[in-house]
């Protein structure tokens, strides 16, 4: 009989962590961050059936990993391992609204997109197509 062994990261694990990582990427999570965090796991279909305790362990393996000196390239491995293609545009959507909520994007936070947008393979065109809309819904 082989026993299935569960992947360390579901999906849902890895949006949660695409999106805390770049809320600490500027080294500050503001409330309107986390609360742009809670809603999208409250709310989006994506989410259903995740439970919604998980985060708390996920941020805290984002935590962990951005101690250590190759900590985001083990966070991408992570991402790339358990996140599937359909997801990526799906997850850069989520990094780019947790980025835009608090009304200001820092260098950090830019760099990371960046780097989220080359580990997921999101195409340049449609990149933009999702950053205009996370700019669009948190104008003020």
């Amino acid at each position: 009989m082989t026993q299935q062994v569960a992947h360390p990261m579901s999906p849902q694990d890895c949006l949660v962590a695409i999106m805390v990582a770049i809320s600490a990427s500027d080294e500050t999570i503001r409330t309107a961050e986390l609360v742009k965090i809670e809603g999208a796991v409250n709310m989006l279909p994506v989410f259903a059936e995740y439970d919604a305790d998980r985060t708390r362990r996920v941020s805290q393996v984002v935590f962990d990993l951005f101690e250590q000196e190759d900590g985001l390239d083990a966070l991408f491995g992570l991402i790339r391992d358990n996140l599937p293609d359909r997801l990526h545009e799906t997850a850069y959507a989520l990094a780019c609204d947790v980025a835009a909520a608090d009304g200001s994007l820092a260098e950090t936070e830019l760099r990371l997109l960046e780097e989220i947008r080359y580990e997921l393979n999101i195409d340049r065109l449609h990149a933009a197509a999702i950053e205009r809309g996370a700019r669009a819904r948190h104008t003020t």
